[in-house]
């Protein structure tokens, strides 16, 4: 997937002239790449738009304005959008209890090994997921994993941790859209 380019980030000054319309858009693309697994686990499929999204708000929250800086903002969120045949996505642990959400963070310190996309032939493919997102014998409850699905769309996703079991079948319009996100962008 073709990530975002510097010529496509806009100066904080000018994004906040055209930011209610942008955001509009992202939430339409991100509504047809968000899964819900069980009742505590959203997956949120990424791509260049909703990845330009997540650096202008950056370089406009934090008034980012040094090159090198903006370059940095680009390099890490492209990170999440993985390589061609790849699927990048946001992993959010939603549990509203404070306490409960500490508890299981530490409970699920190993929740990425055991989350998958399932492809139509019932292979299950697990994802590549960053170390330090986990510290201190707790899990963050925002994990960016890539699942290298070879150009296939899953037809699920899960999680087989012994205490949090769950799978969603994706619906026509989520596989669509993450069928376009695999397909091969021309420059």
């Amino acid at each position: 997937m073709k990530g975002v380019g510097r010529s496509e980030i806009l100066d904080y000054e000018t994004y906040e002239e055209t930011r209610p319309e942008f955001r509009a858009a992202v939430l339409a693309e991100k509504a047809r790449r968000r899964i819900h697994v069980g009742d505590c686990l959203t997956f949120l499929f990424e791509t260049p738009l909703t990845v330009r999204y997540q650096i202008q708000e950056m370089v406009r929250v934090e008034r980012i304005v040094r090159e090198r800086d903006i370059l940095h903002e680009i390099d890490t969120y492209n990170a999440l959008l993985g390589a061609d045949g790849e699927l990048g996505c946001s992993l959010l642990v939603e549990i509203d209890d404070p306490d409960l959400r500490s508890a299981r963070l530490t409970e699920w310190f190993r929740l990425p090994e055991h989350l998958y996309v399932r492809l139509a032939d019932g292979t299950l493919v697990r994802p590549r997921f960053d170390e330090a997102q986990r510290g201190r014998g707790r899990l963050s409850s925002v994990q960016y994993l890539v699942f290298p699905v070879a150009g296939q769309v899953p037809v699920a996703i899960g999680s087989d941790f012994p205490s949090f079991t769950a799978e969603t079948k994706l619906t026509d319009d989520q596989r669509a859209a993450l069928g376009e996100d695999l397909t091969p962008q021309i420059a």
